[in-house]
């Protein structure tokens, strides 16, 4: 009963199976920095990233190393695969959905070809960087853990 009067809350998963860190352990000053939003990473052990959240995709990059989402509630959230991997101009990844699509968390969204990227030297740390609407420390028990992709991070 009042279930209208609940504040809604966003749920936050993996976006792929591997090792949780924080932000600021990521070997890349542009994302350890925050300069482009708080978050966490993962170092991934799996070759499927998915959806962190529940809401549409507004952004896949040309290169299909990241992509944005947007929330029902706002919330806008980046996932960017990899440091440098942009310089590949798409090779070793491939979307498995579309800008304007409507996700679930947990959904595929990209596949890679971790093992010919990183045979090739790539770092493949992937952050999950909240680019607005997330005012508050991002914190959550999974740092220096394994973690699956789609597994319930933080809310």
């Amino acid at each position: 009963m009042f279930e209208f009067l609940k504040k809604s809350r966003t749920e936050i998963t993996a976006p792929v199976t591997g090792v949780c860190i924080p932000m600021d352990e990521v070997k890349d000053s542009v994302f350890s920095s925050k300069m482009l939003g708080d978050g966490f990473a993962v170092i991934p052990s799996g070759d499927m990233v998915s959806a962190p959240v529940t809401g549409e995709i507004v952004m896949i990059a040309e290169s299909n190393h990241a992509f944005g989402m947007r929330t029902s509630s706002g919330l806008e959230v980046m996932v960017h695969i990899g440091i440098d991997t942009v310089e590949l101009g798409g090779e070793g990844f491939t979307a498995m959905a579309r800008t304007g699509k409507k996700v679930k968390a947990g959904t595929p969204v990209i596949k890679i070809d971790r093992d010919s990227l990183v045979k090739k030297g790539y770092d493949l740390t992937t952050m999950v960087i909240f680019t607005n609407g997330y005012d508050k420390e991002v914190q959550t028990e999974w740092y220096g853990k394994e973690v699956q992709a789609g597994q319930m991070m933080m809310s």
